[in-house]
């Protein structure tokens, strides 16, 4: 019995009950007549509005007048106390139906979001003392050993130590294809193990793992508003209250002045405010940038807040920086040239040396080749230019030519397309190292996807010399290439091109000397997983994975979901403006009224739906 009772006075109960009474009410009013249906009316009203009226006493109490419930309050309470009983239990029927259906969409979008995001495990398996323990993922210290096998979830960021594995990085990246990771790889979490097994040794906490970060971000990103949502907003608080003060002119004036009864003309004020209701506008809207930011976290796309949509769908000019961006930034040493009567191999080891500071792409590549016996006492990294350090009384300096060749004062002449590090000692410079890197396979096409999607300008701007910035553009088609910069060139370069033009501005790079850059574009985006923290923490878009082709994936989704959440705006006001109109002249009835709000509503919900359920790349 208790459950029966439960279920009643729930959502659907509410709403199935009481369309019964209003059923047997109707029947009995069409049938009988007189006080028994009146009574029966009265106590469905009571029954299906006990939810509405309560709301709109606490909204009243809490300042807040104009809110639909007291809009939905004021009508159904003067159509019963006008004698419209059937109508004034009708409107609140309805209005519960498309509250209803407008919380299941909701919640609908809310799950399949926390669906895609449930990427973080809660649990960890560590060894410890040459044992396994099962413990809590927040437990888990930097340097311990985690085991992954077949179907697990990676709990934290780390590095391979043993075993192999093809793992599914989708519920991260986006990317359908398994990712082969084996001893010496790096790993995230929320990657899932396919087959074997992976023991990770952890390199950062369970918290700032990338995973944790990934939802962070999502939830982040659902509770910054759009200038859509901040005008609905804006727009509901004059417009409801107009819409008020006029219903209650139009039920005082025209009696007063003898145009009509009294009973007409309240019965017409009354429809006024339930079309007035902003449902369709406040309810759909946020539902709309919510389920965009829902699809595109799905594919590894994520906006910093629904703020983001419209510049990226604005986007005119797109400037990349080269290197991890363009290029794959996986570079490999291809030659060592010495100068005068070095030694390649010393070379090498001083480059060594100097690059161990640096978590560059390229002080990467050194570091693979050759691995540092003893490390420099000091070292200074000068973003785009290179890295000084003092090793055994001896200053040493690894860059760009023009920045060993000011550090030493000394000058050479050489010449190569590759990119080249420079390596001086002292007032001497010993010679460089070449270094090849790859153009991303996906990076001419998704340039030209951007193309297609409006964008006039490609740009490249980069550190490295003219030589290799050109052949890469050649081979992309980039319109504008900007050679040997530092990152307060590309920063200037890219102030002034957004200070001189109108149309969107769009930066990609993933490195901390980015950061600049990202912060001053109209659109910063970031690549990768592994990208910097302060990279990710300036960008506005941030692609999970690695594929170029994700960018236009982006703004082509950034403009569905605005040209979703703008058609609901213009379909919902133009209804509820005719509708207006029409119920100002007595030739709308108040289902019609009902329909205005509550149909409109759940056809806007609907159509902010299509972004969940739509095919993937549709």
């Amino acid at each position: 019995m208790r459950r029966l009772f439960s279920f009643i006075l729930g959502e659907i109960g509410t709403l199935a009950f009481g369309a019964l009474l209003f059923a047997v009410s109707l029947i009995l009013d069409i049938t009988l007549g007189g006080i028994a249906p009146i009574i029966l009316f009265a106590l469905t009203y009571i029954f299906v509005a006990r939810g509405v009226l309560y709301s709109a006493v606490r909204g009243i109490l809490r300042g807040d007048f104009f809110d639909e419930k007291f809009l939905m309050s004021i009508a159904s309470l003067g159509a019963m106390i006008i004698g419209e009983y059937a109508e004034g239990c009708a409107v609140v029927l309805f209005f519960l139906l498309g509250e209803l259906f407008e919380g299941r969409a909701v919640r609908s979008s809310r799950n399949k979001i926390k669906a895609l995001m449930d990427i973080a495990p809660d649990e960890a398996t560590v060894i410890r003392d040459g044992e396994e323990a099962l413990i809590d993922a927040d437990e888990v210290t930097v340097g311990d050993s985690v085991i992954v096998r077949s179907g697990e979830r990676v709990p934290v960021d780390g590095v391979v130590t043993d075993g192999a594995s093809l793992v599914d990085t989708s519920g991260m990246t986006g990317e359908t294809k398994p990712l082969s990771l084996s001893a010496g790889d790096s790993v995230c979490s929320g990657f899932v193990v396919l087959d074997g097994y992976l023991v990770i040794r952890c390199e950062r906490p369970a918290e700032q793992s990338s995973a944790m970060r990934v939802l962070q971000l999502v939830e982040e990103a659902t509770e910054r508003k759009s200038r859509e949502e901040s005008f609905i907003t804006k727009f509901s608080r004059v417009y409801t209250p107009s819409v008020v003060a006029l219903a209650l002119l139009y039920a005082l004036i025209p009696p007063l002045v003898g145009l009509l009864p009294w009973k007409s003309s309240v019965f017409r004020a009354l429809s006024f405010l339930v079309i007035s209701c902003p449902c369709a506008l406040v309810i759909s809207v946020p539902l709309s940038f919510f389920a965009g930011i829902g699809l595109c976290a799905s594919r590894g796309i994520l906006f910093k807040g629904s703020s983001c949509f419209s510049p990226v769908s604005r986007i005119k000019t797109a400037i990349f920086d080269k290197t991890g961006t363009l290029t794959m930034g996986k570079f490999s040493v291809s030659d060592i040239v010495a100068l005068g009567d070095a030694d390649k191999d010393e070379i090498l080891t001083l480059a060594a040396i100097c690059e161990y500071s640096s978590t560059h792409p390229i002080a990467e590549a050194i570091l693979a080749k050759c691995k540092p016996a003893t490390l420099p006492t000091e070292a200074r990294v000068i973003p785009g230019a290179g890295v000084e350090c003092l090793y055994e009384g001896h200053r040493l300096y690894a860059g760009s030519l023009g920045f060993v060749t000011e550090s030493t004062g000394d000058t050479v002449n050489a010449s190569t397309d590759k990119t080249v590090v420079f390596v001086g000692r002292d007032n001497k410079i010993l010679g460089y190292i070449t270094l090849d890197d790859t153009v991303r396979a996906e990076a001419r096409s998704a340039l030209d996807m951007l193309r297609r999607l409006g964008v006039r300008r490609t740009v490249m701007l980069t550190g490295d010399k003219s030589e290799a910035c050109a052949r890469v553009a050649e081979a992309l088609g980039i319109d504008e290439v900007h050679s040997g910069l530092l990152p307060e060139d590309k920063y200037s370069y890219i102030d002034a091109i957004a200070n001189g033009t109108a149309n969107g501005v769009m930066y990609v790079g993933d490195g901390i000397n980015d950061t600049p850059s990202l912060a001053r574009a109209d659109v910063g985006v970031t690549l990768g997983i592994r990208g910097t923290d302060s990279a990710k923490e300036s960008a506005d878009l941030i692609i999970m994975s690695d594929n170029l082709e994700r960018i236009p994936e982006a703004i082509r989704l950034a403009k569905k979901t605005l040209g979703i959440a703008k058609g609901n705006i213009v379909f919902a006001i133009f209804i509820k403006l005719l509708v207006l109109a029409l119920a100002a002249f007595g030739i709308v009835n108040m289902w019609l009224s009902v329909f205005a709000d509550v149909g409109v509503c759940v056809l806007c919900v609907l159509n902010s739906m299509r972004l969940l359920v739509g095919k993937r790349g549709q």
